[in-house]
């Protein structure tokens, strides 16, 4: 990487670090410059304005996430180790970058006066790429037919978001390398057992009695 792109990097990692301490609307060009020991100037020659940065560093975090996620699901493994991996994903990221995902999350995921920032289909993309996968397991018998691929993404991710949220918010200790574990693992065997649940409910002999007698209801 070249003089420009180290000094590129720079500022976006005091962007980031910015974002963090003082939220978006919080946030000054001038902070930034000043975290990142460059000129003022030396700031807009890369970015337009504070929200093209903002919009950089979701890009750079989100990219690569977003990435990792879809090698998992694109592996011959099966539901719940993709599943496992997936949560994995998510609180690596944390523990290797947890300012960025507090930006993500806090500032821009639940941020709705930033305008520019391409969320939906940036959160639609990981949704879609995970639905795929439960889609896969429904087809492998791994997963209920009963259940909503689309759903089980949705779950899947808007429970990693509310765990990692209790970090980033300050509930847990985020510094407490066993309690991150904990989480990690809490959540993924939760959502599993969920999912699991289900589909040995659905394949129970009370569930399909219960199946055809609401189909006879719904006739009459």
């Amino acid at each position: 990487m070249g003089p420009e792109g180290e000094r590129y990097k720079t500022i976006l990692r005091a962007a980031i670090s910015v974002f963090a301490n003082k939220g978006y609307h919080g946030c000054r060009i001038s902070d930034v410059a000043r975290e990142a020991g460059v000129a003022y100037g030396l700031v807009y020659h890369y970015f337009k304005d504070k929200e093209e940065l903002l919009q950089s560093v979701f890009e750079v975090g989100w990219g690569g996430f977003v990435s990792r996620v879809r090698e998992v699901v694109e592996s011959d493994l099966g539901l719940e180790e993709k599943v496992h991996r997936v949560v994995r994903v998510a609180f690596e990221a944390y523990r290797v970058d947890p300012k960025a995902v507090k930006v993500i999350i806090l500032e821009i995921a639940r941020n709705p006066t930033i305008g520019r920032v391409d969320r939906q289909s940036s959160f639609t993309e990981v949704l879609k790429i995970s639905a795929h996968m439960f889609r896969q397991a429904q087809e492998k018998g791994e997963l209920s037919t009963d259940l909503d691929p689309r759903l089980c993404a949705a779950f899947l991710f808007g429970s990693i978001e509310m765990a990692l949220t209790t970090f980033v918010a300050g509930l847990m200790d985020a510094a407490d390398n066993d309690v991150v574990n904990r989480a990690q693992q809490q959540l993924t065997e939760t959502f599993l057992r969920g999912i699991n649940g289900a589909r040995a409910k659905a394949l129970s002999p009370e569930a399909e009695s219960v199946r055809a007698h609401s189909g006879q209801a719904g006739m009459r």
